[in-house]
């Protein structure tokens, strides 16, 4: 859940203007998210050097460096941390069925497979970079996703410039 809301925070911070800031607040009202929550989520994203924080009036988040220079896992690694997501405990060597210890001089098959799996998984999220997730936009989509974020609150008439899909959700119906 975290992963994914920061992922298309930090999407969406990427189509802003240079110099721009979005407020947790707006990112959270953007994608209807808990304010304070993703707040917290979002200053995991500083402490790593991902974004910058600024406070003040025009306060809010923005990247720490070019798009180009942010990858995917870069954020994942961020919230998640980095340790692998599966650790084998040598099970095999365990209960009833238990191998020989001469069996088991090799590591486990199926912990070799998750961690040639892990690799593969992390070297996928290190060619990718914020830059290249917003390249795939259609050519209004940044635009559209500024203009949308400054109907939000909090963002002041400096930062609002005209009218995002991979970090844009689609129009509410009225109620």
């Amino acid at each position: 859940m975290s992963t994914e809301w920061l992922l298309h925070c930090a999407a969406t911070l990427a189509q802003l203007d240079p110099g721009a800031t979005a407020s947790a607040a707006q990112l959270a009202q953007y994608y209807d998210l808990p304010a304070a929550y993703l707040a917290k989520q979002l200053q995991g994203l500083v402490k790593a050097g991902v974004l910058i924080a600024t406070t003040g009036p025009r306060g809010g988040f923005r990247l720490a460096q070019p798009a180009s220079e942010i990858t995917l896992l870069r954020i994942v690694e961020a919230v998640d941390g980095t340790s692998p997501p599966y650790e084998c405990r040598e099970i095999r060597q365990q209960g009833l069925g238990a191998l020989p210890p001469e069996e088991c001089r090799n590591t486990c098959v199926l912990a070799q497979k998750m961690a040639e799996a892990h690799d593969a998984w992390r070297r996928s999220l290190a060619d990718v970079s914020l830059a290249d997730i917003i390249a795939t936009l259609p050519p209004t989509a940044p635009a559209r996703t500024r203009s949308r974020l400054a109907s939000t609150t909090g963002l002041t008439p400096s930062h609002r410039t005209p009218g995002s899909d991979a970090a844009d959700p689609p129009p509410r119906p009225s109620r």
